[in-house]
């Protein structure tokens, strides 16, 4: 993408500076000019003459819009102190914030962050060739959620087998839910769905309805006692890391699809 400017002056270098200053261009910058037209100087100081005319352009590489492009939306929102320090790999790119109002950037549940990172996404993408794959982070707010998402889809998905009834989640984004998925599935006896339309789209875990499990007893014995579990049994079947994740949903970004 290339952004320019042409600019008038009374002559060559007065034309340049004021295209320069429309570009907010400094001398560190990389940039190309090129002279339209040249200044002429009015015959006898009364006839003809004419301004000199130049033309400055930079190309602007995907990484350094999108990065201008949070750092105008952080400042709309009055964060001027948050830093951003920027990551580029191959297919990627990486930005992270820092500052002591990282909370209002996360927003609830990371709502803002995901929008932040959604939009983000699109002015890197737009007009470019090929894709790339954008992440915004605070600190290691990402890796703690994942870990968090982990931790419950496990634990639900064990309630399920245990129980035998459902949980209904919070409404999640795809990138989210993938996350429950692959958790679930890790663990025999339990599944999981998506459910609802749009923002209410939730994760639902139960128990597979394949699998018999012979931990789930209950009621009483002839003799109106409870009926007493056999404690040699396991009472959770046990996770299996092999096992393929059924609703993982493909390698999708923060807003890929899901379709299970």
């Amino acid at each position: 993408m290339i952004r320019e400017a042409i600019c008038e002056g009374m002559d060559t270098e007065e034309a340049l500076e004021k295209a320069k200053a429309e570009l907010g261009v400094t001398e560190t910058d990389d940039y190309d000019f090129e002279v339209i037209q040249r200044e002429e100087k009015k015959k006898f100081g009364l006839f003809g003459g004419r301004p000199a005319k130049v033309r400055v352009f930079i190309k602007e590489t995907p990484e350094d819009k999108t990065k201008q492009f949070i750092r105008d939306v952080l400042d709309q929102m009055g964060l001027n102190d948050i830093a951003i320090e920027q990551v580029v790999e191959e297919g990627s790119l990486e930005f992270n914030l820092s500052g002591e109002e990282e909370g209002f950037v996360i927003g609830r549940r990371g709502e803002t962050l995901d929008a932040l990172q959604y939009l983000a996404s699109l002015v890197a993408n737009h007009n470019n060739e090929g894709y790339l794959k954008v992440t915004v982070n605070v600190g290691n707010y990402r890796d703690k959620r994942e870990k968090t998402l982990e931790i419950l889809g496990r634990k639900l998905a064990f309630k399920a087998v245990k129980t035998g009834k459902k949980t209904s989640l919070e409404p999640m984004n795809p990138y989210e839910r993938r996350i429950i998925h692959t958790a679930v599935q890790k663990v025999n006896g339990a599944l999981s769905w998506s459910e609802g339309e749009n923002a209410n789209r939730h994760v639902v875990i139960g128990p597979d309805p394949k699998v018999k499990n012979n931990n789930r007893r209950g009621g009483y014995n002839r003799r109106g006692g409870k009926k007493r579990f056999n404690n040699n049994r396991t009472q959770n079947p046990a996770p299996n890391p092999d096992r393929v994740p059924l609703n993982e949903g493909g390698a999708t970004g923060l807003y890929g699809r899901i379709d299970k």
